[in-house]
């Protein structure tokens, strides 16, 4: 083996320690890559595993832009994930990064954290070697086990994500309690897959003993993300970046 392939065989091994401890290695810097297009793009091809990433036509690499990690739920895919804030996007100008799980759903609900999180961290490597993002503006979102799954990471990230928005979580498994982002959290009051009481309104109690700035919003409805929350999650969270 040769001294550049020992390198990059220990770097993976530190890539993967790292997603097995649910920590995420990629933040925001300056780009390197010029001539990044806007539009859909799949992320297959270059890093190896499913995943979208969608640039608004207005982008401009001089004016860093938000991002949002956005999780599908159990069964779904990266469209799914993206399309929970894709109707706002060209509006607000945000750069949507929607991955797929390597499972049926996120690891750390069936297991533990590994593949889905070295995955995210492929996958937001590459965002941010393309495309100039607002180191304020980067938030994980997600619906069903993708909310959970964006709480967990999200709170074990707090130095990377500074908001959460969570749609009709069902529990958080934090790695850690890193920094302190502050949770969006909607849920419907007729849900009958992630009962109100034992998901979003336990969660909301352990926040607020926590000391985290929560906004909650219930709803009438079930198991779905209405457009009224998906708006005001947006509003939330770009009017409380602070830069």
């Amino acid at each position: 083996m040769s001294d550049k392939d020992r390198v990059e065989a220990g770097r993976q091994d530190e890539s993967w320690r790292s997603a097995r401890a649910g920590r995420l290695r990629a933040h925001p810097g300056t780009p390197r890559a010029a001539g990044a297009p806007t539009g859909m793009h799949p992320l297959g091809v270059s890093l190896g595993h499913d995943g979208i990433l969608y640039v608004p036509p207005g982008y401009r690499p001089d004016q860093p832009a938000p991002l949002a990690v956005m999780l599908h739920g159990a069964g779904g895919s990266a469209r799914h994930g993206l399309d929970l804030l894709l109707p706002l996007a060209d509006e607000t100008g945000l750069l949507l990064l929607a991955p797929s799980s390597q499972g049926p759903t996120w690891d750390v609900i069936v297991e533990d954290f590994g593949a889905d999180v070295h995955a995210i961290d492929q996958a937001l490597a590459h965002a941010f070697e393309h495309y100039a993002v607002d180191p304020a503006r980067v938030a994980i979102g997600g619906f069903s086990d993708g909310a959970s799954y964006a709480l967990s990471l999200g709170l074990g990230n707090g130095d990377l994500f500074r908001h959460i928005i969570a749609f009709s979580p069902g529990f958080a498994v934090p790695p850690r309690q890193l920094g302190t982002p502050r949770i969006f959290m909607s849920h419907g009051t007729e849900d009958r897959v992630l009962p109100i009481d034992r998901c979003s309104r336990r969660l909301m109690r352990v926040f607020e003993r926590a000391g985290y700035d929560v906004n909650y919003r219930e709803f009438e409805g079930p198991h779905i993300v209405p457009e009224e929350m998906m708006r005001e999650a947006v509003h939330w969270w770009l009017a409380g970046a602070v830069h």
